[in-house]
């Protein structure tokens, strides 16, 4: 029987993994195609998360159950993450585990000033945004111990999002970044293995059961510098960024779907995102990695040709 069970093998599915192993501790992922870091502590399986009797059945003995499963696909997050939520609480419910929840900031919603700390009411009124309100309220209706560890957008080895689908591609082509975004706003961005960390952290004292925690990150940067770090991480000069028009997003979105989905959530670089993790940074003594490894990390990993 494992120690833990981690839904997700994704970029902190795969770390929480690698962290629990690296202390001795048993681990088992479970995936729907068996995927995950090979370890000889880590069991990976093949199975359907969304199946609470199954995923009950997998975690039997585990004293922590990790939630790091996200659908990559925003058009796929309404018909995919309730069930793997379910689950994953029945999951905990009949075993006694902890279920440790990977966040986000989508919950909040557009914030005066663009700034959230751990106590920033839950004010979306997105549909992605409420999704993830109605998940982590089902979690503390359960009555079980649980938490969530919530991060902006996750940079670092492995990491999707901004840098991989944006800058990496004008990177190694020498090109232009096409950026839906405003160049010159600050954004937070989260260090993936700081999550991770933050998750086993959390999970294991219950003095952040309960309630959500942000994740210790550094200080919000613009796409701008954030950019400009990148290209020096790989030694070559900055890449030119075109900002496009924030209108034409909205209109693709009215046809393709996707592009709807981006939309919705457009407000994050068109105005200041701070991430104040003050108090999570106080009571467990967690810190942030610098900005400047953690591109490191994720430029070494992947170097431009």
């Amino acid at each position: 029987m494992p120690d833990h069970v981690i839904l997700g093998a994704g970029t902190i599915g795969s770390n929480v993994a690698t962290i629990l192993a690296a202390r001795g501790e048993t681990v088992r992922i479970v995936t729907r195609g068996g995927s995950g870091p090979e370890h000889p502590l880590i069991d990976r399986v093949a199975a359907d998360a969304s199946d609470a009797a199954r995923l009950t059945e997998l975690s039997r003995g585990a004293k922590a159950i990790y939630h790091c499963a996200n659908p990559a696909s925003y058009t796929s997050w309404h018909r995919l993450l309730p069930p793997l939520q379910t689950a994953a609480i029945a999951a905990a419910q009949a075993n006694d585990a902890v279920l440790a929840n990977t966040g986000s900031l989508y919950a909040y919603g557009p914030q005066p000033g663009g700034r959230m700390n751990e106590h920033t009411p839950l004010a979306a009124t997105g549909r992605k945004g409420l999704l993830r309100k109605r998940n982590w309220e089902q979690s503390l209706a359960a009555g079980i111990r649980t938490v969530e560890a919530r991060g902006s957008d996750f940079i670092g080895r492995d990491a999707t999002g901004f840098y991989a689908m944006i800058l990496e591609p004008a990177l190694r082509k020498g090109g232009t970044a096409w950026v839906t975004g405003h160049l010159d706003m600050p954004h937070t961005f989260t260090y993936n293995r700081d999550m991770a960390n933050a998750l086993v952290t959390l999970a294991a004292d219950d003095r952040a059961w309960g309630r959500a925690w942000h994740v210790p990150s550094p200080p919000a940067i613009t796409i701008r510098d954030l950019a400009a770090r990148y290209a020096a991480a790989y030694g070559k000069p900055p890449i030119r960024l075109i900002q496009l028009p924030r209108f034409l997003m909205r209109t693709a979105g009215t046809v393709l779907p996707i592009a709807r989905e981006i939309a919705e959530m457009d407000y994050q670089y068109y105005a200041p995102f701070h991430m104040d993790a003050t108090e999570t940074a106080e009571t467990f003594g967690l810190t942030a990695t610098e900005l400047d490894v953690a591109i490191r990390d994720q430029v070494d990993a992947a170097p431009a040709k």
